[in-house]
């Protein structure tokens, strides 16, 4: 399942480093191209919302190995268009199919014991996070040895084979029928009314994304502008900082079991925010610097294994739609990062970005320790 949950979200990053090679391959401009891979992150939206639920309806076993294999149809065909427009749908396609691994996170919350629930889930959000981290590197590095039509063909080819051996490995249980799927679309919004859980998790939740993605996104505008002027190759190496992100990712699922989510959270979000402040001032030197980074991306992948055991918890019979609703939101608090990282760079400086994410930190782990013990 982890494997599974690692090459479903990679499969949204690899044609990022090649972009120039695929404007120059269809005839277009890279403003063309970058509108297509936009394409993804909002198709990703739109799985989480209308995918991720079909788990508490059907058995999953059946529902992520249909959704992998709809993936690999479409990196084959985006390996074989001809322009594009028509690469932009095909991009949406595979977007919405790379949220296998938030279904991947909710069979983990109905099918795991309850106190080995984060454990097993830090296994898969670690490979969540491996995909993040290598889709853009394996994309890469193949791109360059095979061209980016013949990269998209290797996902494609790995995506056949996962999909065939899902239904092998995940049981064929499925949820309650007291619930059909459109209502069960239409219960999301009023999950958040309901369950107080889930309104603060998502909550702190969106907050400390905010401030991942703002850093990240901050961080590629401050290293190709002068004194450093450094290249997308170099630029995109620091990356490598979430190697230990990854390793953070089990521990926390280990320890969030033992001593609680809140302590997790308030730990993870106390390293986090202290590397964010601290990265302001270290930019200059590039081994501080990945310190830095290494020590908030774990800070906050720790909490976020803490944070999302919460929500698969409250109903662990039909973990999809909460695990779903407080995804959107999440990626929604990601999105306004990106977009607020890159220009506030440019407007205010480095520093100035990188305190306002450690605020945005600081403010999560205010919620943390105000929620009640039913909250958290």
């Amino acid at each position: 399942m982890s494997l599974a949950a690692a090459l479903g979200t990679a499969t949204i990053y690899p044609l990022q480093p090649a972009i120039a090679d695929v404007a120059n391959s269809l005839d277009a401009s890279l403003a063309a191209v970058g509108v297509a891979l936009a394409c993804g992150p909002m198709g990703y939206m739109v799985g989480l919302g209308l995918l991720v639920p079909l788990l508490d309806r059907f058995p999953p076993g059946r529902v992520l190995s249909a959704q992998v294999g709809v993936l690999a149809v479409a990196l084959f065909v985006s390996a074989v268009v001809g322009s594009v427009w028509a690469l932009g749908p095909v991009i949406g396609v595979i977007g919405a199919c790379s949220a296998v691994g938030a279904g991947l996170s909710s069979v983990v919350g109905r099918l795991a014991s309850p106190h080995r629930r984060a454990t097993t889930l830090g296994i898969v959000t670690a490979g969540i996070s491996a995909g993040i981290l290598a889709g853009r590197i394996v994309g890469g590095w193949l791109a360059e040895v095979i061209g980016w039509r013949g990269m998209l063909m290797v996902f494609a080819a790995a995506c056949a084979a996962v999909a065939v051996g899902l239904p092998l490995v995940i049981p064929g249980t499925r949820g309650g029928p007291e619930r059909g799927y459109l209502a069960t679309l239409r219960s999301i919004p009023g999950l958040f009314v309901r369950f107080t859980a889930l309104r603060s998790a998502a909550t702190r939740g969106a907050l400390w994304f905010f401030a991942f993605c703002a850093m990240w996104a901050g961080l590629a505008v401050a290293l190709s502008q002068p004194p450093y002027s450094y290249s997308a190759e170099r630029i995109g190496m620091y990356a490598l900082a979430g190697l230990l992100g990854i390793l953070a990712t089990r521990v926390s699922g280990m320890c969030t079991d033992r001593i609680g989510a809140r302590r997790v959270i308030l730990v993870g979000l106390v390293i986090a925010g202290a590397a964010a402040a601290t990265v302001g001032f270290a930019l200059p030197s590039t081994a501080a610097a990945l310190a830095c980074l290494a020590l908030f991306d774990a800070g906050l992948f720790a909490a976020q294994v803490a944070n999302q055991s919460i929500v698969l918890a409250i109903d662990p019979a039909a973990p999809a739609r909460f695990n779903s609703a407080y995804m959107l939101v999440y990626f929604v608090g990601g999105s306004l990062g990106t977009a607020f990282g890159t220009a506030a760079v440019e407007r205010f400086g480095w520093p100035a970005t990188t305190t306002i994410a450690a605020a945005a930190i600081a403010v999560a782990a205010a919620l943390t320790l105000r929620a009640d013990d039913r909250s958290v």
